[in-house]
């Protein structure tokens, strides 16, 4: 049977981004075929670019959020840039914008303006809090949101809140424009007709935390910051080993405590004594299921820690490091790494999560220099030779 070709191909995008959410959302789209045209500033292009040079010599956010992309540089303040975006934005299928909020609406280029010219374009529009309310025009990065939104409440240890290790707030935004995307293109499908989608990480970030955020609404305690323990399920925890590692383990009912007290513990007396034998009895005496627990798998080796533990069939893991997790065996036996091209040379990246069995494999292009393609999408929109010269004397084009 032929292979099935990738879902975006034949779709367009463009994207006049920065950061984190729309070139997060925007990668998505690239990774399953689209053609992604991104719109920089002329003068250093997204500010990602320079947030760091671990990625030889690139930085790393913008080679996680950008690759298989093509990258033009305008000034979007001058007349003649802004009406490059206007010729590329009548032929594509997608806009997608992340700029402070108001400047997209200042150069034409929001959501609703541009679906009023373009019925069957999707124009999406990502910001910090919503285009309305007392918030809409307040600044918002990453870390801010996160606090905004309650996830540093939750996470961190009894006396100290702390941000998550990764852009949460971002992620979460350029997921749901990602998935808004593909929504209305499927409605576009069925009706002829695109119209805008507006995402903003306050509202996706909420979204997340509906587990905490149900429990205190509706009349339980906020959850306590607990490190990697849970705030109501014991053991949960990370444990040390005698070798210097840090075992996992996550006991979700009755039986898995029995089991573990007779097979890893190694006192089957523990799986009936009334202060551990119930969920509820081991978070009041937590203090004293941890001590047993650690008790057992201090003595052990990581390797043999979790091996007992996976015979009586208890949820394991080990707590790895970033190079941990760049060499895990599971990826590796899945075959989950690609390299992709960029300005520095190839670099190592992950396939993206979503396989589609059966189709072509997700399509991992090259991390692009700044205008790098700036002369052949100009000659694509009609542009002559003189003209692109002309825009890059003025200093209009990159």
């Amino acid at each position: 049977m032929d292979r099935l070709p990738l879902p975006l191909e034949g779709i367009t995008v463009v994207a006049v981004e920065q950061a984190v959410s729309a070139p997060f959302a925007t990668r998505q789209l690239a990774d399953l075929g689209a053609r992604v045209v991104k719109v920089e500033r002329i003068d250093g292009g997204d500010f990602a670019r320079g947030y760091d040079t671990a990625a030889g010599g690139l930085a790393s956010h913008f080679v996680w959020c950008n690759r298989g992309k093509e990258s033009i540089a305008l000034d979007l303040k001058d007349p003649r840039g802004l009406d490059v975006v206007r010729r590329l934005v009548a032929d594509a299928d997608v806009f997608v914008q992340n700029l402070a909020q108001g400047a997209a609406a200042r150069l034409g280029l929001d959501a609703a303006t541009l679906c009023a010219a373009h019925p069957r374009l999707i124009a999406v529009d990502i910001s910090g809090y919503g285009s309305s309310g007392p918030y809409a025009d307040k600044r918002a990065y990453d870390m801010l949101v996160q606090c905004e939104a309650g996830l540093v409440s939750v996470t961190g240890t009894p006396g100290q809140p702390v941000k998550a290790g990764i852009p949460a707030a971002d992620i979460a935004a350029a997921m749901y424009a990602f998935s808004g995307v593909l929504a209305a293109l499927v409605r576009r499908g069925t009706t002829g007709r695109g119209g805008p989608v507006e995402v903003s990480m306050l509202e996706a970030l909420a979204e997340w935390m509906g587990h905490p955020l149900h429990h205190a609404m509706h009349g339980g305690e906020p959850p306590a910051r607990t490190g990697l323990a849970h705030a109501v399920i014991a053991p949960y925890d990370a444990y040390a080993t005698a070798d210097g590692g840090r075992v996992l383990l996550s006991v979700q009912n009755d039986r898995e405590w029995r089991r573990l007290a007779e097979q890893v513990i190694g006192r089957p007396e523990l799986g009936t004594d009334p202060d551990l034998a119930t969920n509820a009895a081991r978070v009041v005496n937590r203090a004293r299921t941890d001590e047993l627990v650690a008790g057992a798998l201090g003595v052990l080796d990581a390797d043999e820690a979790l091996g007992r533990l996976e015979k009586a069939g208890i949820a394991c893991a080990r707590l790895r490091d970033l190079d941990e997790l760049a060499e895990h065996p599971q990826l590796t036996a899945r075959e989950r790494w690609r390299q992709v091209g960029s300005p520095v040379g190839p670099l190592k990246a992950l396939l993206p999560p979503i396989t589609l069995p059966g189709g072509d494999e997700a399509r991992m292009g090259d991390v692009p220099a700044l205008g790098q393609h700036t002369g052949a999408l100009l000659r694509a929109v009609g542009m002559t030779d003189d003209e692109i010269a002309a825009l890059r004397r003025d200093g209009v084009v990159a």
